[in-house]
């Protein structure tokens, strides 16, 4: 007979802080949110430190390289999807690692020949203004020239015109030699007033770009989560069937992190894939795995050497796991066992393992909430899928924009790597749906207001950081009528002018 416990598991909605004493320096502008992302023994800083405790679900519909960017701006980290082809994958952490390096790697080229015409679906692809001019239209070749907007005007010339007639030629460029430090390129992009600045080889071979632009989003985005080189922290997803070809690509192209992508993480699958990467790359390679939803879960990943451990089954907005087969566990409850039982390998072993958790996020408050059960950071994906960052696209029904967010376990998806039971390379079901999420906009914006709930509500806490608010916290359960209490009530409410939150 089954072991049975008798207790319900609770989701995030069940739950409500209890205010604490709040001091004159609890205001939302002295909250820090930094916050561990991979494990590290007693008395030392880890390897990869957030700061913000968002990162982006490891989905199709979620993570791609602009996504990466984006969230790395604002001081988080982003899962770059890992259900296509191993060098497309690698090429998307190459672009987000490389987006950012002050350096920046040409990805607009065209050769002299090149048309007019060309030149403007190149930038609408693209979405860049700045195109190199190189003799075999490569980020390397010979450099002959720059195009910018400023370099013609489509309703005043032939689509047909070549590039050679109407692009800045090398002679009147401003360019710096390799080797140029950052900061003297800045001081040149300054003193010429330029928007970006080529840096050339000894024989004429473009090298890099810098951008005016990056110097000044950099001021703007104090969050910026980099690297020791000064590129974005960016993380990919993994499974346990080709990681054995699939990690040392992504390593290759730079990845700070990876994460196993799996429904269940309890399973010598990821025992076996966390050991191949401890014995070819020892410590050097960040590993986060999961999912798991109870103590026991948790104890295996860590003794397996994971650096963080997701929790949550079932739980996402568009995951039908615990219909289909029904396994899975309320996220609440999930999370408080497991982080206990974090806190317990913790004192027996000095080693402190970052807790995520993943799923069950409907309401910013939610995320709070997460924090105080002793949730290092949050995995979204439903969120981060409604921004113009995400690689879905955006639609128009009866008046009003969506996008389109499906799930790893949907038909649509097929990754069936994420599904460790063995057997053919397809899904026997599915485990996720296909859907719209309400368009929201930015994902600057949007992460901003939602961290500004999540920092006043931590000072209702008295607490200026997450272990401060994981110390103080008091957590109290609702009832269904408590629920219906909390929101608006008894009365008619007026149209809202901005549904769309």
């Amino acid at each position: 007979m089954a072991k049975f416990i008798n207790e319900p598991s609770h989701t995030f909605n069940e739950y409500l802080l209890i205010p604490g004493y709040s001091s004159a320096e609890c205001v939302p502008a002295n909250v820090s949110l930094k916050t561990p992302l991979v494990k590290f023994k007693k008395g030392e800083k880890p390897a990869i430190e957030m700061n913000i405790p968002m990162v982006s679900a490891i989905m199709q519909s979620v993570s791609g390289d602009r996504l990466a960017v984006a969230l790395a701006t604002e001081g988080g980290v982003s899962f770059i999807y890992g259900s296509q082809s191993i060098e497309s994958q690698a090429a998307m952490v190459k672009r987000a690692k490389s987006h950012k390096a002050g350096f920046v790697k040409s990805d607009s080229n065209v050769r002299p020949d090149t048309t007019l015409a060309e030149v403007v679906a190149l930038k609408e692809k693209t979405g860049h203004s700045t195109i190199a001019v190189t003799e075999d239209g490569t980020a390397d070749g010979k450099l002959l020239g720059v195009v910018t907007g400023r370099d013609y005007r489509v309703s005043r010339m032939s689509l047909d015109t070549k590039v050679k007639e109407f692009m800045t030629p090398f002679e009147k460029l401003v360019w710096a030699k390799e080797g140029t430090t950052l900061k003297e390129a800045n001081d040149i992009i300054w003193d010429h007033k330029l928007n970006s600045l080529p840096i050339v080889s000894e024989d004429q071979k473009l090298c890099y770009f810098v951008f005016r632009k990056d110097y000044d989003t950099h001021k703007q985005n104090p969050n910026e989560l980099l690297d020791s080189s000064k590129r974005y922290v960016v993380g990919a997803g993994i499974n346990t069937r080709d990681y054995a070809e699939r990690v040392p690509a992504l390593v290759e192209a730079g990845v700070d992190v990876v994460c196993i992508d799996s429904s269940e993480g309890f399973s010598e699958w990821q025992k076996r894939t966390i050991a191949w990467i401890r014995e070819k790359y020892g410590d050097t390679v960040k590993v986060g795995a999961g999912n798991v939803v109870d103590a026991d879960g948790f104890r295996f990943l860590a003794d397996c050497g994971a650096d963080f451990i997701k929790v949550g089954i079932g739980g996402g907005s568009i995951c039908i796991t615990r219909e289909t087969k029904g396994i899975g566990r309320g996220q609440a409850t999930a999370l408080i066992e497991v982080c206990a039982e974090r806190d317990r390998y913790f004192e027996e072993t000095g080693v402190y393992i970052p807790v995520c958790s993943d799923g069950g996020i409907v309401y910013d408050h939610h995320i709070t909430l997460s924090l105080a059960m002793g949730a290092d950071f949050v995995m979204l994906g439903r969120y981060f899928a409604r921004f113009d960052e995400s690689p879905s696209n955006k639609v128009a029904i009866g008046g009003t924009y969506y996008k389109e967010y499906w799930g790893e376990g949907s038909a649509r998806a097929r990754n069936w790597q994420r599904y460790d039971l063995g057997g053919d390379k397809k899904l026997s079901f599915e485990e996720g749906v296909d859907s719209y999420v309400p368009y929201a906009g930015p994902l600057k914006d949007n992460v901003a207001l939602t961290l500004a709930k999540v920092k006043s509500t931590m000072c209702n806490c008295g607490a200026l950081s997450i272990p401060e608010l994981q110390e103080k916290a008091v957590l109290t359960l609702v009832s269904a009528t408590s629920i219906v209490e909390g929101g608006a009530h008894d009365v008619i409410q007026k149209d809202k002018t901005n549904p769309i939150k």
